[in-house]
């Protein structure tokens, strides 16, 4: 098949990319500096400079696709006020964008990366996607704000007939993870984390080729309308951070930073943003992440498309080698 993909430079898109060249198809990345994407090039993808600002250009790079796979976007906590315009563009304008676009060249099937973060906080249940989140309760962070709106724009979109099938990964962690979690994770493993900040933060832990394998097979068999959730064993952080420094023969940290203590520097980082080491909207870290938990099963595509998720241990021995 001939696939557009979009977020190919980004973590989960590298993986989703070099699968599909693997067994044959004919991938074409839309990227904005082609001449930074080596990476893809040897894989055989090719290469084509667009920002996906513009309906036209991209109906152009839709033409001939058999499948547009949309990854692309905006994932950060805790941003300040000036970035927000920008990740509501690269979450919502993008995929709004896309999706006229594909609709103008008839592109038969969509494959949308969605998140389990668009379930909000689970309240400790592990749900599945029937779950209709509490709106009365807020967003925990503009970033699910963001994804929730992309989330209902895409549901939309297939109400009206839109051939899109939607992936669900829940949090993704393996080599080449620079997220917060991640960071702790390689911290652990290598002995080096000091102490444990927002540790009842409950993530459904992915390793990431598992989540691209998942994306793949929804690709090819996932009904269209339909939602897979693709997600790993649910545990919270401070558990992970625990395996991760077992996996490196290390002490877990037995410092736990108390949250009371980490919103004393909320004025600080809401004052200088991001200086050391603060995100620049530190309220807005701890809102998403204390006590909240992500946590969401993958029955139904384990059930309709056998996926299956690798258990925490067996991923951190993949991500660290050890």
């Amino acid at each position: 098949m001939r696939i557009v993909v979009t977020g190919a430079t980004g973590f989960i898109g590298g993986v989703v990319a070099r699968q599909l060249r693997a067994r044959g198809d004919t991938v074409v990345a839309i990227v904005r500096n082609p001449a930074g994407a080596t990476d893809l090039r040897d894989l055989g993808v090719e290469l084509v400079a667009g920002d996906l600002g513009d309906v036209a250009s991209i109906s152009g790079q839709l033409a001939g696709a058999d499948v547009l796979v949309h990854m692309a976007g905006s994932y950060r906590i805790g941003i300040g006020l000036s970035e927000r315009p920008a990740m509501l563009d690269a979450n919502v304008g993008t995929t709004t964008r896309l999706l006229d676009a594909a609709a103008q060249v008839g592109t038969p099937r969509i494959v949308y990366t969605s998140t389990v973060n668009v379930f909000g906080n689970t309240h400790g249940e592990v749900v599945d996607e029937t779950y209709v989140r509490n709106l009365a309760e807020g967003f925990l962070s503009y970033y699910d704000l963001t994804k929730y709106r992309a989330h209902e724009l895409v549901a939309a979109r297939i109400a009206g007939g839109a051939p899109i099938v939607v992936a669900m990964p829940g949090g993704v962690y393996g080599p080449g993870d620079h997220s917060e979690a991640g960071g702790q994770l390689a911290l652990a493993h290598a002995g080096k984390l000091r102490y444990i900040a927002l540790g009842d933060t409950g993530l459904s832990w992915t390793f990431v080729d598992d989540v691209a394998d998942g994306i793949v097979r929804i690709l090819d068999h996932g009904g269209l309308g339909d939602s897979y959730i693709l997600s790993g064993p649910s545990l919270l952080l401070r558990d992970a951070v625990g395996a991760a420094a077992i996996a490196g023969h290390r002490r877990p940290p037995r410092l736990v930073l108390p949250t009371g203590l980490l919103r004393l520097f909320i004025p600080l980082s809401r004052r200088f943003g991001a200086v050391g080491g603060l995100p620049a909207n530190l309220a807005e870290t701890i809102r998403a992440g204390d006590g909240v938990t992500y946590w969401a099963r993958a029955a139904k595509a384990e059930r309709e498309l056998g996926f299956q998720a690798r258990d925490l241990e067996s991923g951190l021995r993949a991500t660290f080698g050890s």
